[in-house]
């Protein structure tokens, strides 16, 4: 039994591992790009939120597909606010992932809106993943206004 299953406790995230994100609240989740392998000596997520144009592989844990084509902005913008808020909420208690094909885009605009809902300014929440994720997050003119534009929590 490992430890996880022993204490009745997830473990969180290694916050030095590839593509996590900590949150000013704490939170840490993962951006990642579904076209590299995972590391098979890394903690798997216990929800993934899929940014893709069509739906992803099985995941043996819990899962969302987001229909969000490549280079683009999701189909269903009040399904991708609640998805997100969603994935905002769980991160505080889960290990949470979010990935697209590259692990920049999609990925990059997704994980900058989830720093809107944690308290980051819009107008600087992509500088903010950028800062702390990866440099190229972000990758269209849209896409970055898209997170200008996300509603804050009420």
């Amino acid at each position: 039994m490992n430890e996880e299953h022993a204490t009745g406790r997830e473990q969180p995230w290694d916050e030095r591992a590839p593509g996590v994100l900590r949150l000013p609240s704490g939170r840490l989740v993962r951006g990642r790009g579904l076209r590299h392998p995972l590391d098979p000596s890394a903690r798997t997520p216990t929800y993934g939120v899929y940014l893709l144009g069509a739906p992803p592989p099985a995941t043996p844990w819990a899962s969302h597909w987001l229909r969000w084509p490549d280079f683009r902005l999701p189909a269903d913008r009040e399904a991708a606010h609640a998805a997100l808020t969603d994935a905002w909420t769980r991160a505080a208690t889960e290990r949470v992932e979010l990935a697209c094909g590259g692990g920049r885009g999609r990925t990059g605009t997704a994980l900058a809106c989830l720093a809107v809902l944690d308290g980051v300014p819009a107008h600087e929440a992509v500088a903010h993943v950028r800062a702390h994720y990866d440099r190229h997050a972000v990758e269209t003119p849209w896409q970055r206004r898209y997170v200008r534009r996300f509603p804050p929590p009420r």
